[in-house]
């Protein structure tokens, strides 16, 4: 150790574990070091750049010795960028960890009493696996040197990116990204390329100034692809001419799209989307189901692990064609037409008003007429007296958010005595959380995690509860 606290080095430290949130940590004299980037069995010098009672948390400055685990990331981005962090560590090892990670959160957070956890589900592609990329124009990318700032020229500073992990005004400019297949990365390229050509400027987020701000990009297993181009303001010259360009140079764009957003947040669930060539939608298929995708639709990002996860959800929800199924948190409402043919009746519930007039388009379109959707928050939809008047759940499906679900939701669905509650969760500790929440009338009898998000923390989980007697 050596410098001022503030500068404390760390020298050949052997980092021991992987922690939450994707960093990995070892032990210094009794606490705790986070350090991102790092796998076990590394040895490296640290900077600590935050330091607290029970922990530290540090950066990566030498690789005294690399893990023998370690493999070499195949993104020229990694280490920058915030995501796709454990690209250093081999596909088997990651999803011993994610795991790992499930046993670890159902039982110190929610103290549950499991089954065996099933072997969690691998996904068969582990890079062009997403569906949805959302990248994010910055006048004022992330460049190492500060000297080298000052030799740029206005334009050599701006950038089309990801975020930096902890600095919100920052983005990688991005060359290339192997989450999303083709046409995504020529299609960035290529407005990122027409737009400093053209002198548009880019979003400053401390300064709220700039007129590009997002660039969001689906695909589908179908071979459809659709745009959204998000603007800070209304430049119809500037804008037409942008699209245009997109549409002559990308002909098998299905849908184009644009929003304008003024806000000091990037969210567009809010926003009003406007068509501009082709449809307003693309299709995503699963068995005989097609499901129709609007600009502002939910649809998990790995299309094929969805099928495999909504097949699992299907396995424990175990229905007979007599059984009255609630969807909450139904979004587009895939998992509810999923399980529609083998229930006598489907309730979905979601907060998005646009998602539940696609999820009605799908029943329809799919001819399923025994699903009912409703647009509205939990807490106030899901009552004692909406379950009275559409009927008593025999089986609850719960996929919420990453937060998880309100007490006074799980407290109605504990009243609600369900016999098989199937609870999807992107958050295991949420869902341990919630779990405890619904009492001690259930027991889990199933766990199974699928593995939606190779070379990231983040993972789906999907536990099924057993209504006691």
């Amino acid at each position: 150790m050596m410098g001022r606290r503030e500068k404390e080095l760390l020298e050949n430290v052997e980092i021991e574990l992987i922690a939450a949130e994707g960093k990995s940590l070892a032990h210094i004299n009794g606490k705790v070091l986070f350090v991102p980037f790092t796998i076990p069995g590394d040895i490296v010098d640290v900077q600590v750049k935050i330091k607290r009672k029970g922990y530290m948390e540090g950066y990566v400055t030498r690789m005294v010795k690399p893990s023998p685990s370690r493999i070499d990331p195949f993104c020229s981005h990694y280490g920058l960028c915030g995501g796709c962090k454990w690209q250093p560590l081999p596909y088997s090892v990651q999803l011993e960890h994610k795991q790992q990670q499930v046993v670890d959160q159902l039982t110190r957070i929610g103290k549950l009493k499991l089954p065996v956890i099933s072997d969690i589900l691998g996904s068969k592609n582990i890079r062009w696996y997403r569906n949805k990329l959302e990248y994010t124009f910055s006048a004022k990318r992330w460049i190492e040197s500060s000297a080298e700032v000052e030799n740029l020229k206005e334009r050599d500073k701006m950038g089309v990116g990801f975020h930096i992990a902890g600095l919100f005004d920052k983005v990688v400019d991005v060359e290339r990204c192997y989450l999303q297949p083709s046409p995504s990365n020529e299609i960035r390229l290529f407005v990122k390329d027409f737009t400093l050509k053209n002198n548009y400027t880019y979003f400053d987020l401390r300064e709220q100034t700039g007129l590009m701000r997002t660039l969001i990009i689906r695909t589908s297993t179908t071979g459809e692809v659709m745009v959204i181009v998000v603007f800070a303001y209304e430049d119809r010259d500037l804008r037409t001419l942008l699209l245009d360009a997109i549409k002559e140079a990308f002909p098998q764009i299905t849908s184009l799209n644009w929003m304008i957003n003024d806000k000091k947040n990037d969210s567009v669930t809010d926003l009003e989307s406007y068509l501009y060539h082709g449809s307003d939608h693309i299709y995503e298929k699963m068995e005989e189901l097609s499901f129709r995708i609007g600009a502002k639709s939910f649809y998990q990002t790995n299309s094929e692990q969805a099928y495999q996860l909504y097949s699992v959800v299907r396995d424990f929800a175990a229905l007979t064609g007599s059984e009255t199924v609630y969807d909450l948190y139904t979004g587009t409402g895939t998992i509810a037409l999923f399980l529609a043919k083998r229930a006598s009746k489907v309730i979905g519930i979601e907060y998005v008003p646009e998602a539940i007039e696609d999820a009605k388009i799908n029943a329809m379109e799919n001819g399923i007429d025994n699903c009912r959707f409703f647009a509205g928050d939990m807490r106030e939809m899901l009552s004692a007296g909406f379950i009275a008047k559409q009927g008593q759940p025999d089986v609850i499906i719960l996929d919420p958010p990453r937060a998880g679900i309100h007490p006074d939701v799980a407290a109605v669905i504990a009243a609600a005595k369900a016999k098989r509650v199937v609870y999807v969760s992107c958050n295991p500790a949420t869902q341990a959380r919630d779990i405890a929440l619904m009492g001690e009338d259930y027991t889990i009898e199933r766990v199974q995690p699928v593995d939606m998000f190779p070379h990231t923390h983040h993972l789906e989980n999907i536990v099924l509860m057993v209504k006691k007697g």
